[in-house]
């Protein structure tokens, strides 16, 4: 019974740690990409979707506050400003293959990047969306720090938009294989950079994990999307609210 008692106990201190929450992050995400391995990268089988039902499942089933979760899990949440300031690398990496491309890459950004926005937002207003939920889709295609940035910057729920972005990220790495390949869409930097401007920073994983081309234009649009949509998103929203 003693045993049993300290076992308790463990459990107990091990769970309201921080470490614990850190733990279960970093776990979940490793058994994803385990599982994504294994399945010879099926779009379906996405490391980060993955991740977060185990993570919520976990945090759900052992009661954990999400206050106590994020506590732990904050450095990870930290290190995406760093994340964010590397997109320089690979812009830079990227600007020579450019050459002949960049009038075309420019109007698909762009393109790309409003379609986003009009498609989402007015889809939700059809739906009955009110302003607050209408307001986090305008820059739910960007990155998700950059994303936040922006929902501060315009006045809405930096929370509904880091959720819209992740999920905007998932669906897009999972069906844009699916949806390039339907379109006849074969050059990878072609079916790279399209997969940054509407998936951002897990579209751009999934595609390194193709082809190191598809990776390189992937990372440069969602950088690129990511300075334009900076400036723009906000005219945008003020123009049309």
């Amino acid at each position: 019974m003693s045993e049993k008692h300290s076992i308790v106990e463990i459990w107990v201190y091990l769970s309201g740690s921080p470490l614990f929450a850190l733990f279960i992050t970093l776990a979940a995400y490793q058994i994803g990409l385990w599982i994504y391995q294994t399945t010879k990268q099926n779009p379906l089988a996405n490391p980060v979707a993955i991740a977060i039902i185990l993570v919520a499942t976990i945090i759900q089933t052992i009661d954990m506050p999400y206050s106590n979760y994020f506590e732990g899990a904050q450095f990870i949440h930290f290190l995406l400003g760093s994340a964010t300031v590397s997109l320089a690398i690979p812009i830079y990496r990227g600007l020579n293959s450019l050459k002949g491309r960049s009038i075309p890459l420019l109007c698909s950004l762009i393109a790309g990047g409003l379609v986003s926005i009009f498609s989402a937002v007015n889809i939700a207003k059809l739906l009955g969306a009110d302003s607050n939920l209408t307001g986090a889709m305008y820059p739910k295609s960007v990155t998700a720090p950059i994303a936040m940035g922006i929902a501060e910057r315009i006045g809405v729920s930096p929370t509904l938009t880091a959720i819209f972005a992740v999920t905007t990220g998932i669906l897009g790495a999972i069906l844009a294989p699916y949806v390039l390949n339907a379109l006849g869409m074969k050059a990878w930097w072609q079916r790279g950079f399209a997969i940054g401007i509407a998936a951002h920073g897990i579209g751009t994983s999934r595609a390194f994990s193709i082809h190191p081309e598809a990776g390189t234009y992937a990372s440069l649009a969602m950088g690129m999307n990511g300075v334009i949509s900076a400036v723009a998103v906000p005219i945008i929203y003020h123009l049309f609210n």
